[in-house]
């Protein structure tokens, strides 16, 4: 590997993305800014949390997704009555031929590489704690021992944002542990009426793989080398701290509207999907848009709008748009760029 040049490698790369998409469309139709975001989350090793009505194809995009990268793949359907030892696994007590009494350990679904969590606002604190502790920590602890889980792990977690009944919603510090929170919106006419064409039909496409697990970890050390300015990460910085109204470079909207803003997560986060944008591009550094592009799935669920906001309809979504409409980039001529 050493021998190919960074452009050479990021060259090849852009062109598997490529194929990874195509191979997505084969049963996923349109969806392309949703498939992006997924993408960038696991080329930075990060969790995504998609949110949509039912039957948009959310957990279809996300076995299918498995299908494409040659990778172990685990759904859990959330429920209520869902314990915590149904994800992490549990220890079983053995008898051998002697008569001896051991434990041994029965590993639960989240030892797996992509893990699909759907309906997480279906089930309690204790078993979200479970799963989130899990992604964070990327182990699990079962008595006295501690378990690495396997490498690369994602969680894509789904949340059905109508019903409201019977649900419990992470609490805000648990959001913070996602990367992304990616809405899946309903699709355009077009997309529908080929929607109902190819799947009333009953064959089922081919799905190539794509991508190994060890490509994989080869692709987010790759996104890693990607370039970021100085002039980047002033700019990032510069926008996350806008979404705070206690902050003195807030805008006048976000001190009416905003209860409180992001964290410096959120800027680590966007400076890592500017990156994976940057690579799937082919591109050796990050871009201003891609940043841009990163704002609204990345700040989504860090910026808490108020009373004020929902009186006069501004959603969360509305006042990061405003934002990077407004905030300034930084003057280009104190910077030099890294190469």
């Amino acid at each position: 590997m050493a021998t190919r040049s960074l452009g050479e490698v990021l060259k090849e790369f852009a062109n598997r993305r490529q194929l990874m998409q195509e191979e997505l469309h084969k049963v996923i139709i349109g969806q392309d800014e949703v498939i992006e975001q997924v993408f960038a989350a696991i080329f930075t090793r990060g969790h995504c949390l998609l949110e949509g009505v039912p039957g948009l194809a959310k957990t279809l995009l996300v076995s299918t997704l498995a299908r494409i990268l040659d990778v172990q793949f685990k759904r859990i359907q959330f429920t209520p009555d869902l314990m915590p030892s149904d994800i992490t696994g549990t220890n079983v007590l053995e008898e051998d031929e002697q008569g001896r009494r051991n434990f041994r350990f029965v590993a639960g679904p989240v030892f797996t590489n992509i893990l699909l969590a759907d309906e997480i606002n279906r089930t309690p604190p204790k078993t979200q704690a479970a799963l989130l502790q899990a992604m964070q920590e990327r182990e699990v602890t079962v008595g006295q021992e501690t378990m690495p889980l396997p490498d690369p792990f994602f969680t894509i977690a789904t949340q059905n944002p109508i019903e409201q009944e019977g649900t419990y919603p992470l609490p805000e510090a648990q959001l913070d542990r996602f990367m992304l929170n990616i809405k899946v919106d309903y699709p355009t006419a077009a997309e529908e009426e080929k929607i109902l064409a190819t799947t009333t039909r009953q064959e089922r496409p081919e799905i190539r793989k794509v991508l190994s697990s060890h490509e994989i970890a080869f692709v987010q050390e790759l996104v890693g080398k990607v370039a970021v300015s100085e002039y980047i990460i002033k700019y990032t910085a510069r926008l996350v701290r806008a979404t705070r109204p206690r902050d003195e470079t807030a805008p006048k909207f976000v001190k009416e509207f905003v209860d409180w803003g992001a964290g410096p997560r959120a800027g680590q986060f966007l400076i890592q999907g500017g990156k994976a944008l940057a690579a799937m591009d082919g591109r050796f550094s990050v871009a201003i848009d891609d940043i841009r592009k990163m704002t609204i799935p990345v700040l989504r669920h860090r910026v808490a709008t108020n009373f004020q906001a929902q009186a006069e309809g501004q959603t969360a979504e509305d006042v990061i748009q405003r934002l990077v409409a407004e905030v300034p980039t930084p003057p280009i001529e104190k910077f030099t760029h890294e190469h």
